[in-house]
């Protein structure tokens, strides 16, 4: 089964000092190394601070873009693994590898299983394929 673990944590003014940002990147190049060699990364990517963010959202066919992120939260998402395990318990030990205080402050990872998208009827694939007209 594949996971995503989607790391948060609290962005600071000023983020991490330099020695503490080579020693957090230091441990994320470790997690992927070893996930690499054990042929179960998927992917693993930092994400740009969310001063970068733009949040786009329709409601009743109305299109709505702000910069930023749209949620007013404590911690942000920084980045996220997505890894082959064979369960939970082997997704948590990873878990347990990953730096979380890339922007800061300590945050936490999130888990959750990717069951993949369901495959669609015949039809389905026959009608969206079909040229539309207009």
């Amino acid at each position: 089964m594949r996971y995503m673990m989607l790391i948060y944590g609290t962005e600071t003014p000023n983020g991490l000092s330099k020695q503490d940002a080579e020693k957090s990147m230091a441990a994320h190049w470790a997690v992927i190394q070893d996930a690499t060699r054990k042929g179960i990364l998927v992917g693993a990517e930092p994400l740009a601070p969310t001063t970068s963010a733009t949040t786009v959202r329709t409601r009743n066919g109305q299109l709505s873009i702000l910069d930023g992120p749209f949620a007013e939260t404590k911690e942000q998402l920084a980045g996220y693994y997505i890894l082959e395990c064979q369960n939970l318990d082997e997704t948590i030990e990873w878990a347990a590898r990953i730096p979380t205080c890339c922007r800061g402050e300590t945050g936490c990872i999130e888990i959750r299983p990717m069951p993949g998208l369901p495959r669609p009827v015949p039809e389905e694939i026959s009608a969206s394929a079909a040229p539309m007209n207009g």
